[in-house]
């Protein structure tokens, strides 16, 4: 069986790993409480002795998450870390700064699947998922990194976490772990192209996790040029799972809507996703566009979003520009990519 890696045990799987070892069970506590502060490297837990130091490098691994580049915007001192895996691959985490606290962007594939045309990282090809532990150690790495505590996590790097459903979930409960890094629900959004089934599942449980959707387009057609594999779901069908989320859990649901110049930013388009939307207890999130190398799309106007935003508050619905952020390090919404696969490996 392969090797866990270290930051997907929870504090009862290193109890019963010491147990096993006849390890003292104090030496638990130590452990986790050493991978919880983000110290993965074992020569770094200093009061933990030698020979369980090695017996954790001989079952687990160890490690196996390193920051090999750091990139910091100087327009709002957004950063970007780039982690190589202990397998060779390659993910992108970004980490913002806001007036409530450090807010990270975490990915949850190396690579992604969906092949959304506007999106970089589906340029790139996919390497595999992310485990649990994996997706904890972006959190707890980039906090490490930045010396401060990370108050709010945003699993919309690279990726469809949905696609990723059961780690996800494995990540989840270990960030919400009182033994660990103990972060409220609430304090974490996941977004999702919307996968209808998994939607489904994660509506049963009634988490207080915020969910997001990435929409985009406000009709089937439109949808199925910007998000093919997404949109094989009809968007009836995933708005009506979205009302049964907001019915179930209580809670609102957020869109995401990237403007594009002159493709989905008409008139027109706003009044047909007023209409989708209708009597639906969400947040638009309008998104300017961020343009990449090959992008086949170009950045919305400021004229065009404000009157688009404009349009939809007109037939009642709740709409904000997100505020752009790492733009001049290629870490915005869209922009997240592996380019730095050939140079590294």
């Amino acid at each position: 069986m392969d090797k866990r890696f270290c930051l997907d045990l929870n504090l009862e799987d290193i109890k019963n790993w010491c147990q096993e070892k006849k390890f003292p069970a104090f030496r638990a506590g130590q452990i986790f409480k050493w991978l919880s502060a983000g110290v993965i490297d074992t020569e770094e837990m200093t009061n933990v002795p030698k020979n369980i130091r090695q017996a954790l490098e001989e079952d687990f691994i160890m490690n196996g998450m390193k920051a090999i580049h750091e990139f910091k915007s100087q327009i709002d001192g957004t950063t970007k870390y780039v982690y190589l895996l202990h397998d060779g691959n390659i993910i992108e985490t970004v980490v913002m700064r806001y007036k409530t606290g450090l807010s990270v962007c975490i990915s949850s594939q190396a690579g992604c699947k969906m092949g959304c045309t506007f999106c970089a990282s589906a340029k790139a090809g996919f390497g595999r998922s992310l485990t649990s532990g994996e997706m904890l150690g972006q959190v707890i790495l980039s906090g490490k990194n930045m010396g401060e505590k990370i108050h709010n996590v945003v699993v919309m790097g690279i990726g469809e976490p949905f696609d990723n459903y059961d780690n996800l979930i494995g990540f989840l409960k270990l960030a919400n772990s009182p033994d660990g890094l103990n972060m409220g629900a609430r304090h974490i959004t996941v977004s999702t192209c919307g996968l209808i089934e998994r939607i489904k599942e994660f509506t049963a449980l009634h988490s207080q996790v915020n969910l997001a959707i990435s929409l985009h387009a406000p009709n089937d057609e439109l949808r199925r040029q910007l998000m093919p594999v997404p949109a094989h779901y009809a968007l009836n069908d995933l708005i009506g799972a979205c009302r049964e989320y907001v019915k179930e859990t209580g809670r609102r649901i957020t869109f995401e809507y990237s403007l594009f110049d002159e493709l989905n930013d008409t008139i027109a388009c706003a009044g047909q996703l007023a209409h989708l939307l209708k009597g639906l207890n969400c947040h638009v999130n309008l998104i300017a566009a961020n343009e990449f190398p090959g992008s086949p799309y170009k950045r919305c106007r400021p004229k065009r979003i404000d009157v688009f935003r404009k349009e939809l508050e007109r037939l009642g619905v709740n709409a904000t520009l997100r505020r752009e952020m790492g733009t001049d390090i290629m870490a915005a919404c869209g922009q997240l990519r592996r380019g730095l696969e050939e140079e590294t490996c």
